[in-house]
């Protein structure tokens, strides 16, 4: 009992995979999804150390016989979780917002309200007569959010967002608009949909931000940063040496300082901590980074380093169950307090 006491109370260790099509970074015009055969290979490794991945699953993946059974095969065995994430530009309802949204890649909040409810809805509703489970987790597709798409989540039955990217500033590069998360929190907070970056204890949105650190840059990594960010290309450069954030994302080349993110994020005393990746980063040629047989087995080698790291100070839980012991927390407070 008292083991079993001690697991309970230490944080979680969350994982979000955005479930999606092949190399969406390309802007495909037909959507394959040949990922989904490679998934029980990461699911396996997840439970060799006691952890459960939460799926977070766009519209292409819960056509594709392969994932479904795949899906099916997790949530039998109690060893993950199905959550909804939405790509605007090819869920139904198709409404065209550009020339080309397949180029364009719009957010979901920039389309007319009506449209996002229906998007939202078809989605959630394919999804749950699919699995035969309520959906109550979610991102949004390119990280996109806003006030109106937190209020549309609860009316839907949504209770966990992951949307949140702390630091983090996204631009769309084809339309006016952009989503900053600058100035938002790193921790888990009730999300007010009137105020999506402030608290409100009475929503029903529990928000569960990414784990992104700043980094603390030396004198001389700031001054180089500095000059390079005058021109275009030296903010790309920037970017990929100099990044100002650190995730707990494995990215090819920070396979060492992923055990530092996660560690560094602990000793600041937050609840949990949540890694994130694409479905599709798991086969070779499904994403920029990750285009070799040898460069995933080197990706696999770094997660599992994390992960093995992670069973020792942490406990594995999907979204609702980090969900479930939150609320269990405030109900033991509010017990305490009326004694």
């Amino acid at each position: 009992m008292e083991v079993h006491t001690v697991m309970l109370d230490r944080p979680a260790f969350l994982i979000t995979i955005d479930t999606e099509g092949d190399n969406l970074w390309a802007n495909p015009r037909e959507i394959t999804t040949e990922n989904a055969r490679f998934l029980p290979r990461f699911q396996t490794l997840c439970e060799r150390y006691d952890l459960k991945p939460t799926w977070l699953t766009n519209w292409e993946m819960v056509e594709s016989p392969v994932y479904r059974e795949f899906a099916h095969d997790v949530l039998d065995r109690g060893a993950g979780e199905i959550g909804m994430h939405l790509h605007a530009w090819n869920n139904p309802p198709l409404i065209s917002l550009t020339d080309d949204d397949f180029a364009c890649n719009p957010f979901l909040t920039q389309y007319p309200e009506p449209v996002m409810r229906e998007k939202i809805r078809v989605l959630t509703d394919r999804l749950e007569s699919a699995f035969g489970v309520a959906m109550r987790s979610h991102r949004a597709g390119r990280w996109g959010f806003n006030e109106a798409y937190a209020r549309m989540l609860i009316e839907t039955g949504y209770r966990i967002d992951c949307s949140v990217t702390p630091h983090v500033c996204w631009k769309q590069g084809y339309m006016p608009g952009e989503v900053d998360y600058r100035g938002f929190p790193e921790h888990a907070y009730r999300m007010d949909p009137d105020a999506i970056a402030c608290e409100s204890a009475e929503s029903p949105l529990l928000e569960l931000p990414v784990t992104i650190l700043r980094r603390d840059r030396g004198l001389i990594e700031r001054a180089a940063a500095g000059a390079l960010s005058l021109h275009r290309f030296g903010r790309r450069i920037t970017g990929r040496f100099l990044p100002e954030v650190r995730w707990l994302r494995p990215n090819g080349r920070n396979g060492r300082e992923l055990i530092e993110t996660m560690q560094l994020a602990l000793a600041d005393g937050r609840g949990y901590v949540e890694f994130m990746l694409h479905s599709s980063e798991f086969m070779p040629g499904g994403s920029p980074r990750f285009q070799t047989e040898a460069q995933i087995e080197s990706l696999f080698e770094d997660i599992e380093r994390l992960f093995a790291a992670a069973s020792e100070c942490c406990v594995g839980m999907t979204l609702c169950e980090y969900e479930q012991r939150v609320v269990s927390k405030v109900q033991s407070k509010q017990l305490r307090t009326a004694a």
